[in-house]
């Protein structure tokens, strides 16, 4: 959307506000760019069950270390630490079916790697990478990727 600030019409400065898109997609995006630039740790916000989990799947595989919400009474906030293990990580949307004869396909094509990196997935049994998939024998829609 966009904002007059002041002054005559004709003479008037617009701002042009980003509308939000993906917030899940905005903090890969933050954390990726902090890895990137060597810093050791990142704020991301606005802050979702989603992005909690997803960071869940990243730490338990020890690509990021510890990260805490700030709690601002609105959206909330999280402080990541950052190991340099993290290479990239990205989103895919629209978040697509995936079954599990289909999954394998999705690895090759987004991993760099069979022997490192993770998809991540929503199931119906929870946010999930592609190898607990697997185990548990089940599908569901992909939500990103991260190596």
């Amino acid at each position: 959307y966009q904002r007059r600030v002041h002054g005559t019409p004709s003479e008037c400065l617009f701002f042009f506000a980003m509308v939000r898109q993906s917030t899940l997609a905005d903090c890969l995006k933050g954390i990726s760019n902090a890895e990137r630039r060597g810093q050791r740790q990142v704020l991301v916000r606005p802050c979702s069950k989603v992005i909690l989990k997803f960071l869940r799947v990243m730490q338990k595989h020890g690509y990021i270390g510890d990260f805490e919400v700030v709690d601002n009474h609105r959206s909330n906030k999280v402080v990541v630490e950052l190991n340099g293990r993290l290479n990239k990580t990205g989103v895919i949307s629209p978040r697509y079916d995936v079954s599990l004869e289909d999954l394998e396909k999705w690895i090759t094509n987004l991993l760099p790697s069979r022997q490192f990196g993770y998809l991540v997935l929503t199931t119906s049994r929870g946010i999930m990478d592609h190898e607990e998939a697997r185990r548990k024998h089940t599908g569901g829609k992909i939500l990103g990727f991260f190596y």
